[in-house]
Order: C-alpha cells, then sequence, then structure tokens
C-alpha cells in the first residue's frame, strides 16, 4: 500500500509539473507561437528589411522585379538550412531563367548571414531578421528561442500565390518552380 501511494504521489507531483511547466514555458519562448502564416491570396508584406550586407531593402520593390521565392529557415549553417540554402543554390540558374528570384530569411545577425551566404557562395539575397519583423509579418511560427519554422512563399504581383507550411530542404527549388507553373 505505501507504494501504491508513493507511485500516486509521483504521478500526481507529475502532473501537477506539466501543467506549470505548460504555463510558464510560452513566457520564456520555448514553444511556438500561435503565428497564422499567410494565406493564399494575401498580400505580402512590404516592409523594409536588412541583407547579410547590411543594406535596407524595400519588398515592395524586389516583388515588382517578378516572382519571389520567400523562404524562411531556423538558424544559418546548421544542416537542414544548409541543405535547403545548397539545393536554391545549385538549382539557382533554373529559378532565375524562369524568372523567381530568391530570399532566405532568418532571425540571424548580418554577420552570421554573410558568413553562411560566403562560406556556402550563396547567389542570392539572405535577410538578417534578428528582430523577427519579417518573420512575424509573414505569420511564420517562431520556435525556440525566436528561430523561424522552416516555411516558404511565393510572392507573384505582391500576392501569396503558393505557400508551402513544412517546406522539404532537398526539394526546396523543384518545389518552388511547380508552384510557379501551377499559379501561371
Amino acid at each position: 500500500m505505501k507504494k501504491l501511494a508513493q507511485r500516486l504521489n509521483y504521478r500526481g507531483f507529475r502532473s501537477h509539473f506539466r501543467r506549470i511547466a505548460l504555463l510558464l514555458l510560452p513566457m520564456f519562448g520555448f514553444l511556438s507561437s500561435d503565428a497564422s502564416p499567410l494565406e493564399i491570396g494575401a498580400s505580402a508584406p512590404t516592409i523594409t528589411v536588412t541583407s547579410s550586407e547590411g543594406d535596407s531593402i524595400d519588398l515592395a520593390e524586389l516583388y515588382a522585379k517578378g516572382p519571389t521565392l520567400v523562404y524562411f529557415y531556423p538558424k544559418a549553417d546548421t544542416p537542414g538550412c544548409t541543405t535547403q540554402a545548397c539545393n536554391l543554390r545549385d538549382s539557382y540558374e533554373t529559378l532565375t531563367d524562369s524568372g523567381i528570384q530568391v530570399v532566405g530569411v532568418s532571425t540571424d545577425e548580418v554577420e552570421a548571414q554573410a558568413a553562411f551566404k560566403e562560406k556556402y557562395s550563396l547567389p542570392f539575397l539572405l535577410v538578417a531578421d534578428s528582430k523577427g519583423e519579417l518573420v512575424d509579418a509573414f505569420g511564420v511560427p517562431k520556435k525556440m528561442n525566436s528561430f523561424a519554422s522552416r516555411q516558404s512563399f511565393l510572392i507573384v504581383g505582391g500576392d501569396v500565390v503558393w505557400r508551402d507550411l513544412k517546406a522539404t530542404p532537398k526539394t526546396q527549388s523543384e518545389d518552388a518552380l511547380a508552384a510557379l507553373k501551377d499559379a501561371q
């Protein structure tokens, strides 16, 4: 009987601890945010962002130049993010021949984005969204430590025509090209 009481007490403590943790963890940013990603047909955010070179980029001007793939990734120079960036790098000529501009976004600082771009010879624009303004504007959920979730959006004429809320690093370029073909 004593063991049963101890077991029940342990289970009660564990259950109580879980409830407290679920209440406190969001306060410290350990759980995903409740963001709602932009829907297809929504206007894409037209804010000014900072590139990996520290330059200001007006997204409205960028969208006006043609179809734009805006892809979000958690952290520069990590395995999945590198796979995704290199997939886009290796297909860059095909993407640009199709008219697609590529913009990679993470909440990394300018220096980290610049080092990532240089290390992997990435030919496209990287945005250093350290304050998460673009992440929030697109409604991309944040994971612990404010890392953006891996999501992609294709913008045509200033509007979202496709979104991939669970972007696959190894097929990112193929998925974007298929989405553009479907949108035309």
